[in-house]
């Protein structure tokens, strides 16, 4: 069986170059490499298309095949479309049928046309859509994230519309998106909450049915067991030495600077209650400054207004020596911090106002960290499972339900090795990609074994190009 990965945008290869420092290569590139590395090693052959860059800026991405050192059945493939140069997200789409036409020549020259298709995010969706009509094979959509959900984060509305729209071309992104996850066979989503609060926005009624089961498929992203595990590494020493223990717990915080992951929130839960002080320190991690009170100015414009904000009630309230910060480079030296203050009998702690899945939870839970994180989205369901429960949940906007829930994920020393390993056991059943692999597999078989093609309308895409 061949199983196809499409993904238009930000590239592939062996080294993962730009990955995180461009808005086109985020996460969902991780969540692709990962899930489909898992699927080779599962003895599937799998292909990643991308599209082939050939601009002396972007040097990786000039092979029209290249693959992954150790994996002999997965390959990264790139197509041309719309010139050599490389383009941002926002403006491929009017390339993508050109695009879906190389690879269709590729697969007819090489007489084997693949079984299924997966399509990641709204163009990797539309192309998939494209291809299914040519090829006649089923596909499978996997957002990642919706446009609508992006149109209300902006407050984009009647009146700013054309702008937004010149920039983001959220009318095409919309167009692609609905035709995707009306024509899959499966909608992949992460997390039951996604179905329904994001799916069921009213900028998709008419187009999906929510409550229909054999449209969707829950299937939650992995953890990098290779890096994220319980075993200390002899490397781990040389980044923990930064860290001032003060012979206290820690409370670690750690994502990306914004609004909405409410580091402010725990910042003044330790503000306001004397007892958690007592019990712990918080650390919160800031990738790329040494000293965040003389190294702010390195920030961008946006994270520095946050940070200023988070200093100022620290200054107010005279809690610098219950506050740290901590600069954690990279995925290794974020899990040597987890393990060292596994040891310390500290707790994980994610406050987002809203968090579609949780991977810093599950990335914390399986090297043996305990989690305390917000109530709202996908922690509620990693950490809360038909009435058993692996960690701590609070409300993100209640100061006091936080303190309240990490003095009790810190207050009781003789159950903290439990509660240890019963994070590293939920990951290991539910939470590795090997385990996301498998039941993508299992629901692509079984729409492999059902497909019966369909016309496909593809008019609304084409009529916003």
């Amino acid at each position: 069986m061949r199983v196809v990965f499409l993904n238009p945008q930000g590239n592939f290869d062996p080294e993962d170059s730009y990955w995180t420092e461009h808005p086109d290569f985020g996460g969902q590139l991780v969540y692709v490499k990962e899930l489909a590395s898992a699927m080779a090693q599962l003895g599937v052959d799998v292909d990643i298309i991308t599209r082939r860059i050939i601009d002396p800026d972007w040097p990786e991405f000039s092979d029209e095949k290249e693959g992954y050192r150790g994996i002999e059945n997965l390959r990264i493939l790139r197509f041309a479309c719309g010139g050599d140069k490389f383009l941002k997200k926002e403006d491929l789409w009017p390339y993508l049928e050109e695009w879906c036409n190389n690879i269709k020549a590729f697969y007819e020259s090489e007489n084997e046309i693949p079984d299924f298709m997966t399509g990641h995010y709204g163009d990797g969706g539309i192309s998939a859509a494209i291809l299914s009509q040519k090829l006649e094979r089923p596909f499978s959509f996997t957002a990642h994230s919706l446009g609508a959900l992006k149109m209300d984060k902006l407050g984009v509305n009647e009146k700013n519309m054309p702008d937004y729209e010149k920039v983001f071309h959220f009318s095409r992104r919309l167009a692609a998106e609905r035709i995707a996850m009306h024509y899959s066979s499966v909608n992949f989503v992460s997390t039951k909450m996604e179905r329904f609060e994001q799916y069921g926005h009213p900028r998709y009624k008419g187009w999906i049915d929510v409550h229909d089961d054999s449209h969707f498929k829950v299937v939650p992203p992995g953890v990098n067991r290779r890096i994220f595990n319980e075993v200390d590494e002899k490397s781990d020493e040389a980044f923990t030495v930064k860290i001032q223990n003060h012979n206290k717990p820690f409370v670690v915080l750690s994502s990306r600077i914004d609004p909405k992951k409410n580091h402010i929130s725990v910042i003044k839960a330790f503000g306001e209650d004397e007892e958690l002080r007592n019990m712990a320190r918080l650390l919160i991690v800031v990738r790329g400054l040494s000293d965040v009170y003389e190294d702010i100015d390195k920030l961008k414009e946006n994270e520095k207004k946050i940070v200023k904000q988070w200093l100022k009630y620290i200054e107010e309230n005279g809690l610098r020596d219950n506050i740290s910060f901590i600069n954690a480079e990279n995925q290794k030296e974020l899990a040597a911090l987890y393990r060292y203050a596994k040891k310390q009998k500290s707790v994980f702690c994610n406050p987002a106002l809203y968090e579609p899945f949780g991977l810093t939870v599950i990335e914390a839970m399986s090297c043996g960290l305990p989690v305390a994180a917000t109530e709202n989205g996908g922690p509620s369901e990693i950490l809360e499972e038909d009435g058993k429960h692996y960690g701590f949940l609070f409300d993100p906007e209640k100061t006091a339900s936080i303190s309240e829930k990490l003095k009790e994920a810190l207050s009781n020393e003789t159950d903290y090795k439990r509660l240890a390993d019963l994070s590293i056991r939920r990951v290991l059943e539910k939470y590795t990609w090997e385990k996301s692999a498998e039941s993508y597999l299992d629901e692509i078989k079984k729409k492999i074994a059902t497909y019966q093609p369909v016309k496909i309308d593809l008019s609304p895409f084409r009529d916003s190009l």
